[in-house]
């Protein structure tokens, strides 16, 4: 694994599955990773392919990275004038209420907005209603590192270095170019395991068990042209049994964000693949 580590924190974040996900990486290795559903980037971060082809469908999560690589000493200066002030985080957070104010933004403060809120909100949970406004409260920490100076020059690094393309739209269409010998990792909304853990507030809409038996076509659609690929999701009767002509490995991960204590913790997971390892 490399030193590299997400900038945001995020649902569903891959950190603790990544020994489980690097174990089970095809042993053949790949020429293009695909990642549809980019998130907090944990996996992209770990295994630093020399050329990518990521998606996310959050906007301002796609201009934070694409910032990150193009312009990061302009955030960092952005983010070292942020106060970690309840007053400040919701005059911020309001921004994206008036929909000219916040096409005036720029790059550089979408971004910085993106990470402050992300690093000063209620448990770190990105998470937006129906109309796609910020809508998590202030977390109150007392010291948060709202500019992590390190890691946005490294990751900065990383993807000037190297051959990483951002996209912003439908799952689908992020893995159009895909073919024999490139790899793909899909990290989805989770089917949820129950009623209260069913999260999918990180965009506007929603991802419900139609999306998920789509992305299971897509998957099938990708073993027909040769593409190997990898998935992880919860591990409920619907997607254990969705992927059972696949190899589904349950594996453990502690789960860090959820607005309820006693569901935070270990969790059964499912990492599917269509290759032998």
């Amino acid at each position: 694994m490399t030193n590299l580590k997400p900038l945001v924190k995020w649902v569903g974040g891959k950190r603790q599955l990544l020994p489980h996900i690097h174990a089970a990486l095809p042993a053949t290795g790949y020429s293009t990773y695909f990642e549809p559903f980019l998130g907090g980037g944990a996996v992209l971060w770990s295994l630093a392919p020399e050329k990518a082809v990521v998606n996310d469908l959050n906007a301002e999560l796609i201009n934070l990275y694409t910032v990150v690589r193009t312009d990061v000493e302009a955030l960092i200066a952005e983010l070292q004038d942020y106060p970690n002030d309840e007053e400040f985080f919701y005059q911020l957070r309001a921004l994206d209420r008036d929909t000219e104010v916040f096409a005036a933004l720029s790059p550089v403060k979408r971004a910085a907005r993106t990470v402050y809120l992300n690093k000063t909100c209620y448990n770190g949970l990105y998470r937006v209603n129906q109309a796609g406004q910020f809508n998590s409260p202030f977390g109150r920490y007392k010291k948060p590192l709202i500019c992590d100076e390190k890691t946005l020059r490294a990751i900065n690094v990383y993807l000037r270095d190297n051959d990483v393309t951002f996209l912003n739209g439908d799952f689908k269409d992020a893995v159009a170019t895909a073919k024999a010998g490139d790899f793909v990792y899909f990290d989805p909304p989770y089917d949820p395991v129950n009623v209260t853990s069913n999260f999918v507030g990180y965009a506007a809409g929603g991802f419900g068990r139609d999306n998920q038996a789509e992305l299971k076509e897509l998957c099938d659609e990708l073993t027909a042209r040769g593409v190997k690929w990898m998935l992880s999701n919860s591990a409920t009767e619907f997607i254990r049994e969705l992927y059972a002509e696949y190899h589904v490995d349950i594996v453990g991960a502690s789960r860090a964000i959820n607005s309820v204590a006693s569901k935070r913790g270990k969790v059964d997971e499912v990492l599917v693949r269509n290759y032998d390892k």
